[in-house]
């Protein structure tokens, strides 16, 4: 067997290096797993969030949620644009992701109007042709889903912003929150204003210069870049404003509310 004796005397103090952080990497590497799983396992039995606007997340993962979602509102800024593209790289047609709320793919287009309703409970009845009346904006962005797929997509309708200012709704962006919707009611999602009133986010009539088809969300959708898919609701019935976080389908299913880009 070797012997450390027959070793020159600058090898010993070499091999006593390596051997100690062999023994240092080891130990670290076996320790931060250890910790790893006891934290894992303390996390997989907290207790889970009582339902309410969220829902299904355990309480201590719901609780960072919210902190980073305070710390994202707080850096937020009209200034931060997502990038844009060629309209020539946009899928054509754009990915179908979800049917929740548009499974009626026999819906009167024709009977639709967009049903506003003010804090004060009034209600007002857009249609499409005013909406289409105002000026248009087209946007080419990478939309994100959460389930980890992303696609270059092409849009064009109306700017929220422009559509609050034309229909008098401005008093109602000093809210919190926006809400929004399905016709059927069985999809619907709650947006902070700041995000709902940036510069890139438009109600969407158009799809790669034609109207929007039926499983895409027919007449008119939301297209809100600086958040996930999630967000981006398909076939708007209503909108609402309020200081509470409206509800959400899938914050209620356990995912971040805020589901910010």
């Amino acid at each position: 067997m070797p012997n450390d004796k027959n070793k020159p005397a600058e090898e010993q103090p070499l091999d006593k290096t390596i051997k100690r952080r062999n023994f240092i990497s080891f130990a670290t590497f076996f320790i931060g797993a250890g910790a790893a799983f006891e934290g894992w396992k303390w996390l997989y039995h907290s207790p889970i969030e009582k339902p309410a606007i969220t829902a299904g997340a355990h309480k201590p993962l719901r609780k960072a949620l919210n902190k980073t979602e305070l710390f994202f509102r707080n850096f937020f800024s009209n200034r931060h644009l997502v990038r844009t593209y060629p309209a020539a790289l946009a899928a054509n047609p754009p990915r179908v992701n979800s049917l929740i709320g548009i499974e009626d793919q026999k819906y009167d287009v024709a009977s639709w109007q967009l049903q506003v309703i003010t804090d004060k409970g009034s209600k007002q009845n857009i249609t499409l042709d005013q909406i289409k009346a105002l000026p248009k904006t087209d946007i080419v962005f990478d939309f994100k889903c959460v389930e980890g797929w992303d696609q270059i997509q092409h849009w064009g309708g109306v700017k929220v912003i422009d559509f609050i200012e034309h229909f008098g709704l401005a008093q109602q962006t000093k809210k919190d929150y926006m809400g929004l919707e399905t016709p059927d009611g069985k999809y619907y999602v709650g947006l902070d204003m700041p995000s709902a009133l940036h510069p890139q986010t438009i109600l969407a009539y158009e799809m790669n210069g034609k109207p929007i088809t039926m499983e895409h969300g027919a007449p008119l959708r939301l297209i809100i870049p600086v958040k996930y898919g999630i967000k981006n609701l398909k076939r708007i019935g209503t909108m609402s404003f309020s200081n509470e976080r409206p509800r959400d389908y899938w914050a209620e299913a356990g995912y971040d509310y805020y589901s910010g880009l």
